[in-house]
């Protein structure tokens, strides 16, 4: 149609930058690749071992926890403002600014975490009880969730460290890295839940253990990458210089707006929880279950696309270069949307036979159960 523009094909700055930004995406998209089939693999392990019941309820409602946490905050809304005011730093003030930004950045996001990580632990129950409130009908059940939350809980504190230093690796065109390091939670769910589970009494303890591990291997793996690009954060105690940073101050402002944004999808999980607690039992794992899928296209498409997308914005933004930061956005948004329709469309259409194919096999018969350890524990799973 005359006057009308309906090609996907890159903005035109040459034709460089977007090429390779479809490579950076291939590689992004090819690392969570590996990540997604991996974590099917976990799911299958954990429903062939755990199946849909008590023990995978009080679970996954305490890996909700700091994960939603991680989700609004570290990769969220953390992400969204560290990364552009780290761009316009890198590109515009030397190696040297940048530096003492990353230094302050991680010396308030590390207190603040542990602060947090502190309160989390300490009122574990409450947060049990806000998150899933049937729960609280079965004592047993609400206290195995209030232990595993405890486990699980400093999985925060690790992610939003693995967040700063994937924010500062992507600025700097290291996407491979950061895209790889969900693998190593994955291979941490796997080898507990099939051979470390059931040296744990319950069994079901090896999994929030596993968060743990998993969240530890994420962060040292990104360790040796800072230090080779020489931007490997330096945390201090001088909390009041690191505040009296502009730069900081600027990222704390558009943290704001972002996390508005991006707590909307994460508190609709949050009440669907809370909904599913008072269901019978196992509506909460089936819940997780059908999540993980709808994740897959979202992390592979849309997750990958708005990674590789977000230094080149800022790079464009801070060096007022309009024209090519809307032409860099709306070919993003028509690729994401090319892309993630027709995922969304098959999502829908054969939602029953992914879920008979993928899970009915292992949800149909799991193999491990557990005795309780005091009288306040589940009962033994049929």
């Amino acid at each position: 149609m005359a006057g009308v523009e309906c090609s996907f094909s890159p903005p035109a700055q040459a034709k460089a930058l977007p090429w390779n930004l479809l490579r950076a995406l291939a590689t992004v998209s090819g690392m969570t690749l590996i990540s997604r089939i991996l974590g099917f693999a976990r799911d299958f392990v954990i429903a062939r071992a755990f199946g849909a019941g008590l023990a995978t309820d009080a679970f996954f409602v305490a890996f909700k926890l700091p994960n939603l946490l991680r989700r609004m905050f570290a990769e969220g809304a953390f992400s969204q403002a560290f990364v552009p005011i780290l761009g316009e730093y890198k590109n515009k003030r030397g190696d040297d600014e940048t530096r003492t930004l990353i230094d302050h950045v991680a010396s308030l996001l590390a207190m603040a975490l542990f602060v947090v990580t502190a309160i989390g632990i300490a009122i574990a129950p409450l947060l049990v009880w806000v998150s899933a409130p049937g729960f609280s009908a079965d004592a047993g059940k609400f206290e195995l969730t209030v232990t595993l939350t405890r486990i699980t809980f400093p999985y925060i504190l690790f992610m939003s460290l693995v967040a700063l230093s994937g924010g500062i690796l992507n600025t700097w065109s290291r996407f491979a890295l950061p895209a790889f390091t969900p693998v190593l939670l994955n291979i941490a769910f796997i080898g507990m839940a099939l051979f470390a589970a059931p040296y744990f009494d319950p069994p079901v303890l090896a999994l929030a253990w596993a968060v743990f591990i998993g969240g530890v291997l994420q962060l040292a793996i990104q360790i040796p990458a800072l230090k080779k690009i020489a931007m490997l954060p330096r945390p201090s105690i001088n909390w009041r210089a690191a505040w009296a940073d502009p730069g900081v101050r600027r990222i704390l402002t558009l943290m704001g707006p972002a996390l508005i944004g991006v707590s909307v999808s994460q508190i609709s999980l949050l009440i669907n929880t809370i909904f599913a607690s008072f269901l019978k039992t196992g509506s909460v794992s089936w819940l997780y279950y059908a999540d993980r899928l709808m994740e897959f296209p979202a992390g592979m498409l849309g997750v990958a696309l708005g990674t590789i997308l977000l230094p080149s914005l800022a790079r464009y933004h801070a060096s007022d270069n309009h024209g090519e930061y809307a032409k860099l956005l709306d070919w993003g948004l028509r690729l994401t949307l090319l892309l993630a329709a027709p995922a969304a469309l098959a999502l829908a259409i054969l939602a029953v036979p992914l879920i008979a194919t993928l899970f009915f096999m292992a949800l149909s018969r799991p193999t491990m159960s557990f005795k309780p350890v005091a009288p306040c524990l589940p009962t033994p799973l049929a």
